[in-house]
């Protein structure tokens, strides 16, 4: 098992910056891609970025693409989800995910960003 604890939401003006963390406990090692998902209200939930623990490699939302930056630190059993430019669209529930071989397994409760204009 896999345990996930997001911290970083809050609120902040059209324009502004946050930056998410996730920690991860638990049986890491078994999880080789981490990411971060988002549900607004009345909304599916979506993707937002990913990255793989062997060679750090990422990928990302249209949506979020040249604004959000997803970082790790294997050491630290972390994520982040450095988010810039924010506009009131990204308003929503961010919540960390871990694979498990390749499908997302492992979810954590999430932290609530709503972004003002």
């Amino acid at each position: 098992q896999v345990q996930l604890v997001e911290s970083g939401g809050g609120l902040v003006q059209a324009g502004g910056s946050l930056r998410l963390s996730c920690a991860a406990s638990g049986r890491t090692s078994s999880t080789p891609t981490m990411g971060w998902f988002r549900q607004a209200p009345g909304k599916e939930r979506e993707f937002v970025a990913e990255i793989r623990r062997s060679d750090d490699n990422t990928y990302y939302a249209d949506s979020v693409k040249g604004r959000f930056t997803i970082s790790r630190d294997n050491a630290k059993n972390s994520i982040y989800l450095q988010m810039n430019n924010l506009k009131p669209e990204d308003t929503a529930v961010y919540v960390c995910a871990a694979k498990q071989i390749i499908t997302y397994a492992y979810w954590g409760q999430g932290t609530q960003v709503t972004v003002f204009s």
